[in-house]
């Protein structure tokens, strides 16, 4: 074992340029953190410093971190099969996405049956949008808001002052059960809690995913099985429905899952922590909020240098995405793209570019190879690149 602690942060949807296999999703011209350069004034003078904007193109630039990116190999470009593949699994079956048109009556019509509730909506958005068009008709009818941002998700959104948290989630439960078909499985059914507070919708930080557990063994269990820490910040334990994880810490904002984030880097451990910062995608991605956008990521480069702060000589950062979420483009979905990879330690006495990886499971190789468990099922490691 090289590092005893590896702290992985996934910056949630921001891509660096199209895949190589953009065209089939229709993403070919998609370049997320491109775009919104060249399209604001978005100041990152530390995530600069670590080689982040020299992953867009790759050249070959002096830098204070190791970087490259990692290209996907999953069949989705949603959040389950991006973070499944980056620990190193791959589901049996592609996720089935809704992004064309509506859900099919025959589901909508199940849907209503087992949870004994009406729906409006059935329509492509973000969540602030579905949620401000369809609010009046939901407190009129006592039903059910159902909507897609046209990734592989079932969004469920609901007032909590007409029904109730807990209620929700039996909701979104009992659509999880519905939708583990073949002809309806999506990656993640969403309760999308939330409140009027003086004639404004409110998103709560009671959001949840509701997943399905991996069909083969990821990195996170082999951790586990081997008794390593495998902390989960933000909604990492959502997505792999609790396999793997043996520490849950819950974060609402990229705020909070920072702080969170600070204070677990305080903790003696051994093993992984790994953080996802969501408000990229859902706040801002989504809604193509490309001024939320630029300065949540400003927000997150003033908090690098107390982060590269608490790291101890024998912990490992690495810095990536799950997929892009192009903010300068009409639709609501995610973006088939590469993904930025920086990797720091204290320990290291060389920096720079190091080979494209030609999957996002070579992260979840070399966190493997770091604490010699089970190799994944796909993915190299890169450990011995870094010096």
């Amino acid at each position: 074992m090289k590092f005893k602690r590896i702290f992985l942060i996934v910056l949630d949807s921001i891509g660096v340029g199209a895949s190589i296999d953009a065209e089939k999703y229709n993403d070919n011209n998609a370049n997320t953190l491109s775009h919104l350069i060249s399209q604001t004034d978005i100041f990152i003078p530390n995530l600069r410093k670590m080689g982040f904007i020299n992953t867009i193109t790759m050249d070959n630039q002096e830098a204070d971190a190791y970087y490259t990116i990692a290209e996907p190999k999953n069949d989705g470009k949603d959040c389950v099969s991006t973070h499944y593949e980056m620990m190193g699994i791959t589901p049996n079956k592609p996720f089935v996405t809704f992004n064309y048109g509506p859900f099919p009556r025959d589901l909508l019509e199940k849907i209503a049956s087992v949870t004994k509730k009406p729906i409006v909506g059935n329509i492509i958005s973000d969540a602030l949008g579905a949620i401000n068009r369809l609010y009046k008709r939901q407190r009129e009818t006592n039903s059910l808001i159902i909507y897609t941002t046209g990734d592989s998700n079932l969004e469920v959104a609901a007032d909590e002052d007409i029904i109730s948290l807990n209620d929700l989630y039996m909701y979104c439960e009992q659509i999880r059960d519905i939708t583990k078909n073949d002809k309806w499985q999506v990656a993640s059914i969403v309760a999308r809690p939330f409140k009027n507070i003086d004639n404004q919708i409110v998103l709560t930080e009671d959001a949840k995913l509701f997943t399905i557990s991996p069909n083969n063994k990821s990195v996170l269990e082999s951790l586990k099985n081997n008794n390593y820490q495998t902390i989960s910040i933000g909604k990492i334990n959502d997505l792999f429905n609790g396999v793997g994880i043996n520490k849950i810490i819950k974060s609402s904002s990229n705020t909070e899952g920072i702080n969170k984030l600070l204070d677990i880097m305080n903790k003696n451990f051994e093993g992984l922590c790994y953080v996802n910062l969501t408000d990229f995608d859902y706040l801002y991605g989504a809604s193509r909020n490309i001024d939320g956008y630029k300065k949540a990521l400003e927000e997150f480069d003033v908090q690098i240098p107390l982060i590269l702060n608490e790291l101890n000589v024998d912990d490992l950062l690495i810095i990536t995405s799950d997929h892009g979420n192009d903010v300068t483009l009409e639709n609501f979905n995610h973006t088939r793209e590469n993904v930025p990879v920086l990797i720091y330690s204290r320990s290291f006495i060389e920096s720079g570019q190091i080979d494209i990886l030609n999957t996002l499971a070579d992260i979840g190789a070399t966190i493997a190879d770091n604490f010699d468990v089970e190799k994944p099922w796909i993915g190299n490691s890169f450990l011995n690149k870094l010096k």
